[in-house]
């Protein structure tokens, strides 16, 4: 999916729409895309002169990522995050960069859903965590 067939699932719209395009491979395994752009909001002062995209920017296109795993289910809902557990930080992550994201789906119970994913940048893992929602 593009970032326009995005929309019809996502209720996230620019600047806060973080995935370019995303596929689920047979294995019910979100793997997507979302290209860092030169001039993010969230870069401008995070810092001046080396620009980094904040961890809690690289939880956000993670969990963009998982809420896409239960795409049907999330038409006309919000996705609230409930939780950010096991979330490590290991490479810095610069406008320019291209990050890949796994999310795998690992339980739902109602309206919860529970994640694991990871983000990557030339195959070099940056961020990786647990993540849970609600869809209201």
């Amino acid at each position: 999916m593009n970032k326009e067939e995005l929309k019809k699932y996502l209720p996230h719209r620019d600047p806060m729409l973080l995935v370019d395009e995303m596929e689920v491979d047979a294995d019910g395994v979100c793997h997507a895309k979302y290209l860092v752009k030169e001039n993010e909001y969230f870069c401008s002062g995070h810092f001046p002169g080396n620009p980094i995209v904040p961890g809690v920017i690289q939880c956000e296109i993670m969990a963009q990522s998982c809420a896409l795993l239960v795409k049907e289910d999330i038409q006309g809902k919000t996705t609230l995050y409930t939780g950010i557990d096991k979330v490590r930080f290991k490479s810095v992550v610069k406008p320019g960069d291209l990050c890949e994201i796994t999310a795998r789906l690992l339980a739902r119970k109602g309206p919860m859903v529970f994640c694991q994913a990871e983000l990557r940048v030339k195959g070099n893992l940056c961020c990786k965590g647990e993540l849970s929602f609600a869809l209201v």
